[in-house]
């Protein structure tokens, strides 16, 4: 399979399906979506997204060599919503090693604290946020500061995931 020529192909949930089959667990396929993710044209990294989450929820060791990069890829200016949604929905499943926390911390709490982001980028990231507070109990109070101030103008997913983490942050 020519990854970058299907990714630019005609793209849905089955072509998705097909890249994730593809790839497998194999570690220098997955680079190749991982180098699309990070480096390809606009439309690309924005269609390797969304097979780019799949792999890592079904493989997460493949990630590993490439996590620092993919979340400084975070702060990169004018990347698309899918890459920064994939980002941090993968992010939620996955176990962060400590030498990438304060990247991701870095990343994460100007996602959510930005109200123009979409809600999905914004509820991915208040969750990856607090499941790194369990290794940062002194990141619960502005965490919780941060949900309390934006509950009021949240979408129901916001106010519904807000609640449950409000919860957990607080017991």
């Amino acid at each position: 399979m020519n990854l970058i020529k299907t990714l630019q192909s005609d793209f849905s949930k089955q072509t998705v399906n097909k890249i994730v089959a593809h790839i497998g667990n194999d570690p220098a396929r997955f680079k190749t979506l991982v180098d699309a993710f990070l480096a390809g044209h606009y439309r690309t990294t924005q269609r390797a997204a969304w097979p780019l989450s799949y792999c890592v929820k079904a493989h997460p060791e493949l990630i590993k060599p490439h996590l620092k990069n993919i979340i400084k890829n975070l702060d990169k200016p004018g990347i698309h919503d899918a890459v920064k949604r994939n980002t941090v929905r993968f992010l939620q499943f996955i176990d962060i090693p400590k030498s990438m926390h304060g990247i991701t911390l870095d990343a994460c709490f100007p996602l959510l604290e930005n109200k123009k982001e979409p809600i999905a980028i914004r509820v991915f990231a208040m969750t990856v946020l607090a499941n790194l507070a369990d290794t940062y109990p002194e990141i619960k109070g502005e965490l919780i500061a941060v949900i309390e101030d934006q509950m009021p103008y949240g979408s129901a997913g916001f106010i519904s995931r807000g609640k449950k983490i409000l919860k957990k942050l607080k017991a």
